[in-house]
């Protein structure tokens, strides 16, 4: 039998990575999706799993390479907005931080070397358009999150503006809550809640006109943000990825109905067909969903920044 040629490179593998192992660096958070190490007092090391949450809690099955898809595209974001708000990067190679011993094709993609900050306790929402729990809110009392709106708004209709919606940040299983801005500024203070609110719709108005060039309409996101020893205010952990944003294809919107979406919204469709409480542990997946779900958070990273993942 003849022996195949060697190729002049090497062929890029996806990764599936359900849980890191990196012996000997100090774990401090394992999240719902991403693993935290400690690299030294002003640096963290921040891997990105295949893990998949919905409703606050995370399923048993993974999502082969998602982990790999939601750094890339976080990467992208954040060099895109670096000129309207810093961000935690460090722009250390991954490689030279990891233990001896560990295969590094498996973090290159999927981890970053960040600053250690101090994070903010809130989640940071902006909301361009009327759907999910803002829909079911507004339905109920004519507002969103305590804001006013006005009266015959319909399902993903866009908003005059958009707006700042913040929730709690739960623990793990856990559900986050929306509150009002009295209360973040009684958590963190005015200033700072000033300065997140601010930030916030600024990244949200700059990103929703990008993705709009690329024929996708960005109808809601998250972001967490942290503070150096000096106070800075910086964006971290992720940025305008499927998991913590709702993008839907511009030529398949229409008010009145909830557009298909590229990102977890499909698990979430097909959760809500269970006979499931929303609670640990989480149902197993079947092979079309997980396949699917892939497949919607390769084709936002492809369309929105050009990234094409094997």
């Amino acid at each position: 039998m003849r022996t195949p040629p060697r190729l002049p490179f090497e062929v890029a593998v996806p990764t599936t990575l359900l849980q890191s192992d990196l012996p000997g660096l100090d774990l401090i958070h394992r999240g719902k999706v991403r693993d935290v190490y400690a690299l030294s007092p002003r640096e963290l090391l921040i891997v990105a799993s295949d893990r998949l949450s919905a409703f606050d809690v995370i399923l048993p099955d993974p999502i082969p390479g998602k982990g790999e898809m939601l750094c890339q595209i976080s990467n992208f974001w954040f060099a895109k907005t670096a000129h309207l708000v810093p961000n935690h990067l460090t722009g250390k190679d991954v490689a030279s931080v990891l233990p001896a011993g560990v295969d590094a094709r498996l973090y290159a993609k999927r981890s970053v070397v960040t600053k250690r900050l101090k994070p903010v306790p809130v989640e940071a929402i902006a909301r361009g358009y009327l759907i999910g729990s803002g829909w079911k809110d507004y339905q109920a009392t004519g507002s969103l999150c305590g804001i006013k709106l006005p009266s015959g708004l319909r399902q993903a209709e866009k908003l005059p503006t958009p707006i700042f919606t913040p929730s709690t940040k739960a623990a793990i299983g856990d559900h986050d809550e929306n509150i009002g801005f009295d209360q973040v500024v009684a958590s963190i203070g005015g200033d700072l809640a000033e300065q997140v609110r601010d930030a916030t719709l600024k990244i949200y108005t700059f990103a929703a006109e990008f993705a709009a060039t690329r024929g996708i309409l960005i109808a809601d996101t998250k972001f967490e943000f942290g503070t150096d020893e000096d106070g800075k205010l910086y964006v971290m952990d992720e940025m305008l990825t499927p998991d913590s944003s709702r993008f839907w294809p511009a030529d398949e919107y229409r008010v009145g109905i909830s557009p298909p979406s590229y990102d977890k919204q499909f698990v979430r469709d097909y959760l809500e067909t269970l006979d499931w409480n929303k609670t640990a542990p989480g149902p197993k997946l079947p092979r079309e969903v997980i396949d699917g779900t892939a497949a919607k958070y390769a084709e936002a990273l492809k369309r929105l920044a050009g990234i094409e993942l094997d």
